[in-house]
């Protein structure tokens, strides 16, 4: 098992190893010895970037749209899966089944009727352009269902012989204890719209709004790429995504882990 683990960890660490490391080289360098310690640590390729104002605008970007989505697809996702677990009606599982069969296409293949709706709404080149198509195609409904259905089903007997209504119990009892998933729903939301790239492509025209990812495109010219330019960046703009990762690890664990006994 330990052996196992290792190989994963190797795995996964090596790459950022050598992205980070990738940075400190010359091009020449980076071509020459791709995965071993530079010879001359070009600190400059960090610096330049730091200091530059389109980085920070990149950034900003970024943050922006990763806030927003996480907000709506926490706001929005837990109240609609505490409908679907706890208040049955007349097509329940078929919308549940149609939420099902939408998580299983990625944005991509509908980009052509997303980029129209977009466009209908007036919302190409903005933030909303790109937010409502990546809480659109979260998972995050389904997460919180499973969780919810979980909580144990006394309270719900306690809580409305008391007169609490389904807004109360979810304010006041759901919620408090949905921490865990929570703080899961909103890293793996927060993740996939700092690192999303297809979506902000296409909605997006003005540079001042270009989020990170396409940020990198200034880095490729039209003969060649500052590659050691790209993994710097690269380099950089992950680390929020890391830093966030280790300090919400454990909520994330015990949040996926909730809803692996019912579903």
């Amino acid at each position: 098992m330990y052996i196992s683990l290792i190989i994963v960890a190797a795995i996964v660490v090596v790459p950022l190893i050598s992205t980070a490391l990738g940075g400190f080289k010359t091009l020449g360098e980076l071509r020459g010895n791709p995965f071993g310690l530079p010879t001359e640590w070009q600190w400059s390729n960090y610096t330049d970037i730091i200091i530059s104002k389109r980085y920070w605008l990149q950034m900003s970007n970024s943050l922006i749209i990763a806030l927003l989505t996480v907000f709506l697809t926490l706001t929005f996702g837990a109240m609609a899966a505490f409908c679907f677990a706890h208040i049955r009606f007349f097509g329940t599982d078929y919308l549940v089944n149609y939420f099902l069969i939408g998580l299983m296409f990625p944005a991509a293949t509908a980009i052509l009727p997303l980029y129209i709706r977009i466009r209908d709404l007036g919302l190409i080149d903005t933030y909303w352009g790109v937010v409502l198509p990546q809480v659109a195609f979260g998972m995050g409904i389904m997460l919180f269902r499973n969780y919810f259905r979980n909580l144990p089903s006394e309270l719900f007997d306690a809580a409305f012989v008391d007169g609490c209504g389904y807004m109360r119990f979810f304010w006041h009892i759901t919620l408090p204890l949905s921490r865990p998933i929570i703080a899961t729903v909103g890293i793996i939301s927060f993740v996939s719209s700092w690192n999303s790239y297809i979506v902000p492509l296409i909605m997006l025209n003005s540079e001042s709004r270009y989020p990170w990812p396409l940020g990198i495109m200034i880095y490729r010219g039209e003969f060649s790429t500052e590659w050691q330019l790209v993994l710097a960046f690269i380099t950089l703009t992950i680390l929020p995504t890391i830093i966030a990762f280790f300090l919400a690890q454990k909520h994330i664990i015990a949040g996926l882990t909730a809803g692996a006994v019912k579903s």
